[in-house]
């Protein structure tokens, strides 16, 4: 593990602690305004310091982090984990997983009254 007094980039150190897979999706996710340093949209040669607040929008789900050490390479969980300080939400409940409609086997194509139900109680 290398740290460094000096900037990192913020797409690197994304990818780096851990909070994306790749470093590829860590630089779209700073070019599509998920990611948010101090509060301010980041591109991804953004340079970072220790104190920095970084907002990560990823998988459906926001994390929000403090920088606590810069690191260049990628490191393994642990060391990760100590890089920076977790404030995000709790994650959301899982949902439990909607029964699809199912109809029966050669009972043809729905109706279009059978598709508004069928769209009804799917909610949309």
């Amino acid at each position: 593990m290398e740290s460094e007094d000096t900037a990192v980039r913020v797409d690197s150190w994304i990818w780096s602690v851990r909070l994306t897979r790749t470093r590829a999706l860590a630089a779209a996710a700073c070019r599509a305004g998920h990611v948010r340093v101090n509060g301010d949209r980041a591109k991804p040669a953004q340079p970072l310091r220790p104190g920095d607040e970084v907002r990560v929008f990823h998988a459906g789900r926001e994390r929000v982090v403090v920088v606590a050490k810069l690191v260049r390479k990628r490191v393994g969980p642990a060391p990760a984990a100590e890089c920076y300080v977790d404030n995000s939400p709790p994650p959301p409940p899982r949902e439990e997983a909607v029964a699809v409609a199912a109809r029966d086997r050669g009972a043809g194509r729905p109706t279009k009254r059978d598709r508004r139900d069928t769209e009804r109680l799917r909610g949309l």
